[in-house]
């Protein structure tokens, strides 16, 4: 029998902003867990110890483990969407926002190695469910990019390529060196960024631009 509680008989007694904050505490508390033991190993109760409550009360606002995950990286994802836009927005060529915006989410995530090891290992375990999120979460911030590429086309700072294409093969690259320094330990992301930047952006630049 399933004893947990329903949403309108736990929810009766939260406040939107009530359940706004606890949500936002369980959210905390299992990026923590998944982080340090992995999707498989942790557990529903361990979240719930870290925030004092029941599993009941995490599978209100949660209806399964997998939910939770999946929540979490949403909410890390949004977070590097969101400064990477920033990143791009301070500076002044289209070019230049576009390099910004790449260079912000492979600084992060090297600075970051629990963030980097949720969005891009701990997961696989999942299978299919793991990669439809990932390409999901990716596809955000390769849009970010590719709407500053599509402008630097227009300004004629680069040659006409098909964007899309251009915006993924950028965040391929990032993907492999982040594996590479999640399992191997080298190349530090910040050291590779500038022969990341050489050879990603220069490459895409118009001759008669040198």
């Amino acid at each position: 029998m399933d004893n947990r509680p329903t949403r309108q008989s736990v929810g009766d007694h939260l406040t939107t902003t009530q359940k706004e904050k606890t949500r936002d505490r369980i959210l905390g508390a299992a990026e923590q867990v998944f982080a340090s033991k992995g999707y498989h190993e942790s557990l529903v109760d361990d979240i719930a110890e870290e925030v004092s409550l029941s599993k009941g009360g995490i599978y209100f606002h949660f209806p399964s483990k997998e939910d939770l995950f999946f929540a979490v990286l949403d909410r890390l994802a949004d977070r590097l969407v969101v400064k990477a836009e920033e990143a791009a927005a301070r500076e002044t060529s289209p070019l230049a926002r576009a390099e910004a915006a790449l260079m912000e989410v492979l600084l992060r995530l090297g600075k970051r190695r629990r963030l980097a090891r949720i969005l891009m290992v701990q997961g696989y375990s999942m299978g299919n469910a793991f990669e439809a999120k990932r390409v999901e979460i990716f596809g955000r911030f390769a849009e970010v990019i590719k709407a500053n590429l599509d402008e630097a086309v227009l300004a004629g700072e680069i040659r006409d390529v098909d964007t899309a294409i251009a915006a993924h093969v950028w965040l391929g690259a990032i993907n492999e060196i982040v594996i590479r320094w999640l399992y191997e330990g080298t190349p530090q992301p910040a050291s590779a960024a500038d022969s990341l930047r050489s050879i990603l952006v220069h490459g895409l630049i118009v001759e008669d631009s040198f």
